[in-house]
Parts: C-alpha cells; sequence; structure tokens
C-alpha cells in the first residue's frame, strides 16, 4: 500500500511538472489589458509561463460558473489565490458574459488543452462552455456583451463567437473530438448568426453602408450601449465583419453585395491629412486606468488614411462623446479619461482596402 500511494504521488507529479508547447495566449489579451489598467497597476504578482498549461487551464477551470460562461477582465496566467482575487473583483466574478473577449477564448483554450494532455476535466469544461454559447444566443441569432441587451459586435462579441462556430464547423484539430450533436447545433448557431449579421448592414436612402457597435434584436438598427457610445456606423467594428464575410467560402450573392457595400462606405468615410500623435503628461490616475499620455490630432498631408469611431447614421458624419452622453466633433472636447481611455480613431479597415478587398474581388470574379 505504501509503494502504491508513493508512485500515485510520483505521478501526479510527474503530470505537473511536465512541460507541454505553449497554447496561444492572445485570446485572452483584451481581459489582461483590463486587469492590468485597473488592478495589475497596482501589483506585482505572479505569472504561470505560457508552457504552464495545465496549471493555465486549471486556473480556467478555477473561475468557470455554474452556466458554464466565464467573467471578463481575468488574466488565465494569474497565480493568485481565488479568495484574494474574489476580494478584489466580488460579483462581478458571478457573472458570465461574452464581453471584453470572454468566455469563447477559454472554450478554444480548453479544447487545445484536452488535446494536448489528454485531460478529461478540460474536454468536459469546453463542452459546458460551448453549451452556455448555444444557450445565451438570442431568438435574433446574436449575441449580447454585458452593457446592453443587443446583437453585439463591438469587443468582438459576435465575431470571436461566430469564429469559434466556424472552427468546430470547419473540424479544426483542436475540436476533432467534438460530438456530432454539438458539432450538428455550432452549425446552425453559426448560420443563424450570419442571417443577423447580414440583416443589420445599415441601409441610408436606399444604400447598404456599414455596421455599428450594437444592433436591436427587433429592428437592427443601431442602439446606445455605455452613456458614450451612441447609435452610430462603426469603422472598426464594420472591418471586422467584413473581413469575416470574405472568407466565407463560396459566398452567397447576399454576402457579396454586403461586401462590396461595406468596403465602398468604408472608402469614403476615410479621413485624409490627419494623424493622431501621443504626448507625454504627468501621470493622472483614473478609477479604470492611469495615464501618462494625452492625445491630439495633427495636420499631415503624407499620413495614411484613418478613420474615427463612431459616424452618424443619417449624415455619415464623425463624431465622438464624453461620459456625460454628449455628442462633439472633435478629440479635443472629449475629456481627458475618455479621450486616453478609449479608441477614438482606427486604421484597421487600410489593409482591407488596399490587399484583402481586391484579392477578394478577384477571386469572386473567377469562381463558378
Amino acid at each position: 500500500m505504501i509503494r502504491a500511494a508513493l508512485w500515485v504521488a510520483v505521478l501526479a507529479t510527474s503530470v505537473v511538472a511536465e512541460t507541454y508547447t505553449p497554447i496561444d495566449l492572445s485570446g485572452f489579451r483584451d481581459g489582461i489589458k483590463h486587469w492590468n489598467d485597473k488592478f495589475g497597476r497596482d501589483r506585482q504578482d505572479e505569472r504561470f509561463a505560457p508552457e504552464d498549461i495545465v496549471q493555465i487551464a486549471d486556473n480556467i477551470l478555477t473561475y468557470q460558473l455554474q452556466d458554464g460562461g466565464w467573467p471578463k477582465n481575468l488574466d488565465p496566467q494569474l497565480n493568485v489565490p481565488e479568495p484574494e482575487l474574489r476580494e478584489l473583483l466580488g460579483r462581478s466574478l458571478d457573472r458570465s458574459t461574452l464581453d471584453n473577449r470572454s468566455t469563447y477564448p477559454q472554450i478554444i483554450y480548453l479544447a487545445k488543452a484536452y488535446v494536448a494532455t489528454g485531460e478529461a476535466r478540460f474536454r468536459a469544461s469546453s463542452e459546458r462552455g460551448l453549451d452556455y454559447v448555444f444557450e445565451v444566443q438570442r431568438s435574433s441569432g446574436g449575441w449580447r456583451g454585458s452593457d446592453v441587451d443587443a446583437v453585439t459586435f463591438n469587443d468582438d462579441v459576435m465575431l470571436g463567437v461566430m469564429r469559434l462556430l466556424r472552427s468546430i464547423v470547419r473540424e479544426e484539430p483542436h475540436f476533432a473530438w467534438l460530438d456530432e450533436k454539438r458539432r450538428a447545433r455550432a452549425e446552425d448557431s453559426l448560420s443563424r448568426a450570419l442571417a443577423v449579421v447580414l440583416r443589420c448592414q445599415v441601409v441610408v436612402d436606399g444604400v447598404l453602408t456599414a455596421w455599428g457597435q450594437q444592433h436591436s434584436h427587433e429592428t437592427c438598427m443601431p442602439v446606445k450601449a455605455r452613456t458614450y457610445e451612441l447609435p452610430s456606423l462603426c469603422p472598426a467594428e464594420s472591418s471586422g465583419v467584413l473581413a469575416f464575410l470574405m472568407k466565407i467560402e463560396s459566398p452567397s450573392t447576399d454576402v457579396r453585395k454586403a461586401v462590396d457595400a461595406g468596403m465602398a462606405w468604408l472608402n469614403r468615410s476615410k479621413i485624409e491629412g490627419i494623424r493622431v500623435d501621443n504626448i507625454t503628461i504627468d501621470p493622472v490616475r483614473f478609477h479604470n486606468h492611469t495615464t501618462t499620455r494625452d492625445r491630439i490630432v495633427v495636420e499631415d498631408p503624407q499620413a495614411p488614411p484613418i478613420w474615427t469611431r463612431f459616424y452618424e447614421v443619417e449624415t455619415n458624419r464623425p463624431f465622438f462623446a464624453n461620459r456625460d452622453g454628449q455628442k462633439v466633433y472633435s478629440l479635443a472636447e472629449v475629456k481627458l479619461e475618455r479621450r486616453t481611455g478609449y479608441g477614438w480613431y482606427t486604421g484597421s479597415p487600410r489593409r482591407l482596402l488596399t490587399e484583402v478587398y481586391p484579392a477578394w474581388r478577384q477571386h469572386v470574379k473567377q469562381a463558378p
């Protein structure tokens, strides 16, 4: 009996000590950033190394909630006792969400950890997470974020889940083990999501344009979320949608029309002749972040095209907003806290316009 117990102990130690090829952690970058901006700035926490995939995966399991989802703004590499984290985060640890790129990265990581280690608990946890995704899909076909119950493109809520489902439908290696019932459910869920994505493309004066951050489940029109997130058309979110649509094999006529119209809107909405500079300032501490820089808009005829975060739906005029909900039309009118704590400009459409879309257009033209 003593020998048997010693062998079990040695075996357990060897499993924990074994190192693996690191699993990509980039899917957690949003949660890690939010943690660091608010809580990590005051701490020097120990973190698991990327090759410690068993410890990281078990850490992820620790914070999975009863419904199968996960809370937001956690760093899965943190080697910090749960009671200590709970003291900091409180009830936010009790709310599952897809917001801030949460839940679907955990599902993917655990699926890959199961493939790497064969540990059944990682598979079971990934399955529970996937079931949560199925259950919280609204009748519209969309998923909500944490700020408003609407079809949410902000923070990759829709697209993050859709990429997850696409990897299942395409039978990518880390989901090769998934049962056929869940695989079929993933295919149906993705089909419904794609349908609402196409319905959400805003029509202005009879012309298809782009997408907003959040859309009504009923009308599919852009809606307000946080006080400074007013109904609008949004280049960054639209770029993500268009990139996803251009990866569809054998795109339908409706998908082709959506891509052509969305790219045309991005092209006519670009702003030329300016750039955004960061200037060093004395540190200023806010509730959710600390800034050591301010942002200013500078005229520059040589600058590449740029887009603002928000455009008015009816006029297509770029705008900004403060936490009080007041719309303004220049970055200088945005208060320092929001000016430095939110991404007001984006260059994400550039590569789509110059490389991705022309290649896609040529491919579609040659397709039967």
